[in-house]
């Protein structure tokens, strides 16, 4: 039987403090932290190399904007700053410990909805030469911890295209389990994309906790 959390979570009239834009995330082998704004050149170098890598699995820029150029990306930074403030989203880029430089991927947990719900979608990617080695699944690990622990969530979920291999894995490697799947949910490279929505709970996550405590 899953643990019982409703009396704890009717008992939370005030949402957990909002973590500080100093906040670090540690791994065996990464490093994750929200964006500076002195980070706009390493964050367009990252993805001005991965564009063609990224390209099939996102929605296209809206017509005229560049987010690959300095403006688009300060902007980008600058919204990554603003929602983390707000509560409303948290994104962390991905460096190696063992040299905190260059930037190897991105991970964010986004459209966080508090009240009832106390929800939000998790999206993650790693640099097209960082590919096949854990790294985005030890980094998803640290975020999830991240969610469930300080940001005090119940619920996280994520859309991944069916054909998207290396994604799927990631997910089912950090314990989500498929819940849906939507039909023509996203517009990208000129065709709206069915997508397999996957979730996991924190019911769920505190009992895989207890599970391999105990192995």
């Amino acid at each position: 039987m899953l643990p019982k959390y409703e009396n704890a979570l009717a008992a939370r009239s005030v949402n957990p403090p909002n973590p500080p834009l100093t906040t670090e995330l540690g791994t065996p082998r990464l490093v994750l932290r929200p964006p500076h704004t002195g980070d706009v050149a390493a964050i367009r170098h990252l993805v001005r190399e991965n564009y063609e890598h990224l390209r099939p699995w996102k929605p296209a820029s809206s017509p005229g904007e560049d987010l690959c150029s300095i403006t688009g990306v300060s902007n980008t930074v600058l919204r990554h700053r603003r929602d983390w403030k707000r509560g409303t989203g948290y994104v962390f880029f991905l460096t190696r410990r063992a040299s905190k430089s260059p930037f190897i991927g991105k991970i964010a947990l986004s459209s966080v909805v508090r009240g009832a719900l106390q929800s939000a979608y998790l999206g993650y990617w790693v640099d097209a030469c960082a590919q096949g080695q854990g790294l985005a699944t030890e980094g998803v690990a640290a975020a999830i911890d991240f969610g469930f622990g300080p940001l005090g969530l119940h619920r996280i979920q994520a859309a991944i295209m069916p054909k998207n291999s290396k994604s799927l894995r990631v997910i089912e490697k950090a314990g989500f389990r498929r819940e849906g799947y939507a039909v023509r949910y996203l517009y990208i490279g000129g065709v709206w994309e069915d997508h397999v929505i996957f979730a996991r709970t924190r019911e769920e996550y505190e009992l895989d906790r207890a599970s391999n405590q105990i192995k």
